[in-house]
């Protein structure tokens, strides 16, 4: 069996340390041979788009759903923009004006001289403006040299014709930070007062380990002005033991309340919290959530108070060494499959993880990077239906469905693993 590209499914997977066989797939999965995933029963997926250069691959894909009601999605297909000092790769976008069963695109939705990481979305309440917020690595105010390839001045552009043309940039400079630099490309969120809140972390690859601090941008003024919480560099969060905290999420739970989560390399996702519209937190601690170093993928579901956290549940024990976290094969491993776990209280309580789908092409490219990236999933909700983005194998951006109703009875590893 092939996905639509010509790749063989494996024969068998490895998901949370069961063996399944995508040909014969175990109860309440299946196998969605055309996309190249093994899935809970229930979803359907689709391929939007294909990288231009597959071995130079695509990066994060983002969606929402736009003022006038269609799916937009954006993502830069080439290159990564720390890995070269030319341009290589262009936003690109896709739109579709019936639920997202079709799609019309690519347009190179910024034509711009320097490549992009990512589309960082945001609608403010009351109005028709998009919001494309990321990480912009312009010549002249970023720099590759010294291990500081991943930071850049983080900025915005706007639309106010759905998502068809866009604004010239405009750069963040914050009060206590003014030449901030970092990376951004998370989802941000607005609270009940109309704060802005986006998350950025800075790394340097210098140090030996990576060395990472995770830092939030804040903007009670609708981008105006906006200060870095908890500090200005270098004194952002982090996990003294390994000195790393990166690709913060931060969502609004109302009445005052954001809850973040975070990327750390210690097999859990961290979180805090603050009760103040985002002014002050609480430290970072641990969650439940098993996940190795890869972005935490926090979304509301359609009530706009149940938390779904997709996660990986699944974390190989490295060393604190560098060479152990990253150990190309066990750690990208990790990314292979995707779980979710419900709060209904904000994220004090998670419930079981439930299985989503996994990866279930063999490996053909020269990068364990590569061959089983299910990680930087994105979701919206809209008319009782789960949609989900996925830059599969950094290759192919992939659009997968469902009920909302059937996100509760996903089966766990064991009701998977029944008779």
């Amino acid at each position: 069996m092939k996905d639509q590209f010509g790749i063989a499914l494996a024969g068998e997977i490895n998901v949370n340390n069961v063996t399944v066989r995508p040909e014969q797939p175990p109860r309440r999965l299946q196998t969605l041979g055309a996309v190249g995933l093994v899935a809970a029963a229930g979803i359907t997926g689709q391929i939007i788009h294909r990288a231009r250069w597959p071995q130079r691959g695509l990066y994060e894909a983002r969606a929402t759903r736009t003022p006038q009601g269609d799916y937009l999605v954006m993502f830069p297909d080439g290159g990564h923009y720390g890995h070269s000092d030319a341009k290589t790769n262009d936003m690109l976008a896709y739109r579709s004006s019936d639920n997202g069963w079709t799609w019309h695109g690519p347009t190179v939705a910024f034509d711009i001289d320097y490549d992009q990481h990512g589309f960082v979305p945001l609608i403010p309440k009351g109005t028709d403006r998009i919001y494309a917020f990321g990480t912009q690595p312009i010549p002249g105010l970023y720099t590759r040299a010294d291990g500081l390839h991943e930071n850049a001045p983080i900025g915005y552009r706007y639309s106010d014709d759905d998502g068809r043309t866009w604004s010239e940039v405009r750069l963040i400079r914050p009060e206590n930070d003014a030449d901030f630099k970092g990376m951004s490309v998370m989802r941000m969120c607005e609270t009940d007062a109309g704060a802005w809140i986006i998350g950025s972390h800075e790394a340097d690859w210098s140090c030996d380990p990576l060395m990472t601090r995770q830092y939030l941008l804040r903007s009670e003024n609708r981008g105006e002005t906006w200060r870095v919480i908890p500090n200005k560099r270098h004194e952002g969060w982090c996990v003294p033991d390994y000195d790393r905290m990166d690709e913060g999420r931060p969502i609004n739970l109302g009445g005052g309340e954001v809850y973040c989560m975070f990327r750390t390399p210690t097999g859990r996702l961290w979180h805090a919290r603050s009760h103040d519209d985002g002014k002050t937190w609480l430290g970072p601690q641990p969650t439940p959530l098993v996940h190795p170093d890869a972005p935490p993928m926090l979304f509301h579901l359609s009530d706009g108070k149940t938390l779904a956290a997709f996660h990986h549940n699944r974390y190989w024990m490295a060393p604190k060494d560098d060479e152990g976290l990253n150990n190309p094969q066990a750690v990208f491993l990790d990314r292979a499959e995707i779980w979710v776990s419900l709060s209904a209280d904000g994220g004090h309580t998670w419930d079981h993880p439930r299985f989503v789908f996994a990866n279930a092409l063999v490996p053909s490219f020269a990068t364990e990077f590569r061959n089983a990236q299910c990680s930087y999933l994105d979701m919206f909700t809209d008319e009782g239906e789960v949609h989900l983005f996925l830059p599969h194998r950094w290759e192919r951006v992939v659009h997968l469905r469902f009920p909302e109703e059937n996100l509760p009875p996903l089966p766990t590893r064991e009701e998977f693993l029944a008779p």
